[in-house]
Formats: C-alpha cells, structure tokens, sequence
C-alpha cells in the first residue's frame, strides 16, 4: 500500500514510525511532515488543512489511503473530499468529526443519551455568561466552542478569571471564531485518563489507557498546552473501571453517533475523569490524541495498518488487536515560553546519544532540517519516548535520554508519569 499521512507533529511521526514497520505498507508519504518524519516517510510541502492540495496529490500519486491525523483537516471535511473522488480515507467524515468540532454538539449528545458528564450551559452573549457565573462557585470551566489547538479550556479559579476568560473568548476572540460561543461547566475533580479506541461505526474497540499532563509546569501549575507529557498506562484505570466505561460511555457514544445520523469511523478518543460520583467524560476528539499517540502506538503488537483497512471496510470485529504487557512514559521537550511567545531555530544535539538505548524513541514535533542541520520549528519540539517492563522504569529511562538532548531554552516537566 501507498499511504499518506496528514499532518506534521509528534502524532503524526508516531503513527509514521508504526505503520513503516507494516509489511503491508510500501511506500509513506506525509504532508507537510517534519524533520524526524522525514526519516521514515518522504514529505510533501503540502499543509494539513489544505484539502484541495491533499485531495490532488493523493489522485496523482496512486495513493492507497490517506490517514488524516489532526483535528482542524477532519473538522473540514478532508475524508468527505477524498472519498468524493473515489480516493480510500482514514478517518471520521465531517458530520462526526463535528463530536469534537462543537463542544456544544458533544455536550448536548451526551445529555441526550444520558452519558455522564458534566453539569453545563451555553452561551452566545458575553453579557448572559458573566451573569451566569455571579452566583456559581469556583473554580469553574470556561470551553470555548470550537478547535482552540488544544488550549480552549480556561479553568478559572476565581470571578475575576472567570470574567476575563469570557470576555477574552467572546468580546475580544482570543480564539477567533472557536470562541463565539461558550460552554461553562460545573469544575470536576478526580484523577484524569485518556482512552482511545478504533471504531468502524459496528464495533469498538478501546485501546490500552494512558494518562496526560496539560499544564506547562510541574505540579500542574501554569497554562494549559497542548499536552506536556503522557504514559501508559494509567494507574487506576481497573479492568473493573475499563468495563464500567464500556458500558456507560463507550458503546452509548457509538450508538449515539448512529443514531444521530452521524456513523463515526475512525479513533474516538475519549477525555474522561473518575470524580466521587464516578466516571464523567470531559471531553471527546476525533482522531488519535498528541501527545498520548506516543506512549499508546509503541504498545501496539497488531499491525496498524491491518487495524485501520478493518476500518476503513467496516469489519474490525474481524480483527483481534493484541498489546505488549508493558508500560510507556513520553516527556514533551519544549520551547521556552510555549504555549505563549517562544523562538524557533535553535539546533537540537544529542538525539542520536539519547536513542542508543533500543527502548527508547524520539518522536519530532516541531523540528525541519535547515542546511543539513535539524532545528527547533515550534512550541512542543520533541515527545522523548521510553518503553519498559513497569511505569517507573520507564519515568528512569525517558528521563535519562532527555538529559543527553539539547537546545537553547528546552523547557520540559520533571513530574511526568508521577500522577
């Protein structure tokens, strides 16, 4: 098979790095890739939201599949493209990717199927939701609408930071047009775990869970980011817990989706949380998550490419996914300043000493090659991955690699897998 990937981050590298080791795969492309992508698949100066440039390539070039990875291509439309052209597709069409284009949509799905989540209201004036926030108790969750990168969610712990995030949202488009509407939410609390599954709209099929770290700094403090850090697997996530949310989220969601007209084919991944009233799902995207791809696809044994053609032809009951009976820890090297002002361009030694270790992977987030050089090209530059027989093995051994990296600035947690 010809496949091309969308996209050029550390989730993209992952399921780059995974599907080359597809017997069934000849040849990867990847638009617009990366520095270390370029290492498994040949590049294309195509951008991710660029469908008509996907849609074009993938008819010139024999394309089998394309995998479109990032949420905004999804959102647009970029699977409905493809397939109008009679071109194979990996991922949800528009009218499912809306589960995480529209926080709105999402939360109202799950009031309508009686999937547990949290208490919520919907705004479309500012003036409305600074009213509604006088007489409700902090800390309290402001989400604007649509896609924000990732950073969408402001979890204010007083008035004042309630008000600031809707006015900044709403009357000054911090997130441009993702914020004119707004959701505020009832503030959970309880531990959080990332589950992801393959889902062909018939059947679904979570994969092992994994655990985030969204705040800029140690002992989650600071901004959210798009992801500091993650592992796999999470530490309470029981086989008592994991049936629980098959029953009372998984399939209710799936079923959901079909019934409203909107069969979603593709990952689903699922933002959950056990509060002490249990299980509420925070949120829902549509495609593999960044950074959990990275510690979820190195514990894969079955053949991904295997996996996703199930997919793509509606018989994953037909596949049995196996996993390695280990544990990953990946930790995010950033940029200082992200996810605000950060300099790029900075070259990046120490990635051949750190990946001597045979269980140890890199995967490139924001990095090109510049004159034979590789330099840092974006606010998460690097999801240093360790693979071991148990989670703090793992922490040692990522932890070890990190520090043979370098470049000017590096930011990154000490506490990730600690949770």
């Amino acid at each position: 098979m010809r496949i091309l990937i969308v996209g050029g981050g550390g989730r993209e590298h992952t399921i780059a790095w995974k599907l080359a080791q597809s017997p069934l795969v000849d040849k990867l492309y990847c638009a617009p890739g990366n520095g270390g992508i370029a290492q498994v698949a040949e590049c294309v100066p195509i951008t991710a939201t660029d469908i008509d440039g996907i849609v074009d390539f993938a008819s010139k070039n024999n394309i089998d599949l394309t995998f479109v990875a990032p949420d905004d291509p999804l959102v647009m439309g970029m699977v409905d493209a493809l397939e109008a052209k009679g071109l194979k597709a990996f991922g949800p069409n528009k009218d499912a990717a809306i589960i995480e284009g529209s926080k709105v949509f999402s939360k109202e799905l799950m009031k309508k199927y009686g999937i547990p989540t949290a208490e919520y209201e919907v705004f479309t004036s500012s003036a409305d939701a600074l009213a509604y926030i006088e007489d409700k108790p902090c800390p309290i969750v402001i989400k604007a609408e649509g896609l924000a990168l990732g950073k969408g969610v402001i979890i204010a712990q007083t008035k004042d930071e309630a008000r600031d995030a809707i006015r900044e949202m709403m009357d000054n488009a911090m997130f441009g047009d993702a914020g004119k509407r707004i959701v505020i939410e009832e503030y959970l609390t309880g531990p959080e775990i990332s589950v992801l599954a393959f889902t062909d709209g018939k059947t679904i099929k979570p994969m092992v869970s994994a655990q985030d770290h969204k705040r800029a700094y140690d002992g989650d403090k600071g901004l959210n980011t798009g992801g500091m850090g993650t592992f796999s697997p999470s530490r309470i996530y029981t086989p008592e817990l994991a049936e629980t949310c098959m029953n009372e989220v998984f399939l209710p969601t799936m079923e959901a989706m079909n019934k409203e007209g909107r069969t979603f084919k593709g990952v689903l991944y699922f933002g959950l949380m056990l509060t002490q009233n249990g299980i509420r799902v925070i949120e829902y995207n549509c495609r593999f998550g960044d950074p959990e791809t990275q510690v979820v696809l190195p514990r894969l044994k079955t053949d991904l490419a295997e996996i996703i053609l199930a997919i793509v032809e509606e018989r994953l009951d037909e596949i049995e996914i196996e996993w390695y009976d280990n544990a990953a820890v990946c930790v995010v090297m950033a940029s200082g300043g992200y996810p605000l002002k950060y300099e790029k361009g900075y070259p990046i030694e120490g990635l051949d000493e750190a990946c001597k270790a045979d269980n140890i992977t890199v995967f490139h987030a924001g990095t090109k090659k510049d004159g034979g050089k590789l330099v840092t090209a974006g606010g998460r530059v690097l999801g240093v991955t360790a693979t071991a027989p148990d989670l703090d093995s793992a922490i040692r051994d990522a932890y070890a690699a990190v520090e043979k990296i370098s470049f000017k600035d590096a930011h990154y947690r000490k506490d990730i897998g600690i949770k």
